[in-house]
């Protein structure tokens, strides 16, 4: 019995010794195995943020070489579509201007001088009216002086007659053939120019046309 006794316990201590690891070799490996899983653990922290840096890196890597391709891409862009000048161009352009012309006489047209108009140098000098007939007809009587160098002719008078308080009344028309010479003066007496209102007192009378001989 003793015998059988000793073998339940040497059985039962090798049973618990396989369960514990052995003795004091059994907690040692269990320490080891504790630190290793921790080890592994940081590791694996580790790589990941190793890696998460790796990737932040190559992105902004790619855009500052994506911004610092693209950059002369559209400077060269920019140019091809600016007009090339050649030197001569160029030093004219600074010289005179891009929106300046140059006169050059051998070229110009000749400008031909502007014709003076007769009634430019045909002026009346002194007028004065009176009534004719039964009191209806307007008599003139003026002065023309012709400081032009030719003669004029068909001179066309324009005469308005008002009122003794200004308020006008009518207007009258008289084409005169006849000549004034060059550099001198001409009167007309007593000129019909027309029929005029009863009530009439005044008249203004001006030079409408003319033509030279």
């Amino acid at each position: 019995m003793d015998t059988a006794l000793h073998r339940v316990e040497l059985t039962g201590f090798s049973g618990l010794a396989r369960l514990t690891g052995g003795g004091d070799g059994g907690f040692s490996g269990a320490a080891e195995n504790i630190a290793a899983r921790q080890l592994n653990s940081r590791l694996l922290w580790l790589s990941a943020v190793l890696i998460a840096g790796l990737g932040a890196w190559t992105a902004l890597s790619g855009a500052g070489n994506h911004t610092a391709e693209g950059e002369p891409v559209r400077l060269a862009t920019a140019a091809a579509t600016e007009p090339a000048q050649s030197p001569e161009t160029e030093a004219t352009q600074t010289k005179t201007g891009p929106s300046e012309i140059e006169f050059n006489p051998a070229t110009a047209e000749a400008i031909a001088p502007v014709e003076r108009a007769p009634l430019d140098g045909l002026k009346i000098s002194s007028q004065s009216w009176r009534r004719g007939g039964l009191g209806s007809k307007a008599l003139v009587t003026f002065t023309l002086r012709n400081t032009n160098d030719y003669a004029i002719k068909d001179i066309e008078i324009f005469c308005s007659f008002a009122r003794r308080d200004g308020s006008h009344l009518t207007d009258r028309k008289r084409l005169i053939r006849d000549t004034v010479n060059m550099k001198s003066r001409k009167t007309f007496a007593r000129l019909h120019v027309g029929h005029v209102n009863i009530n009439a007192d005044r008249a203004k009378c001006s030079l409408v046309a003319a033509s030279h001989i």
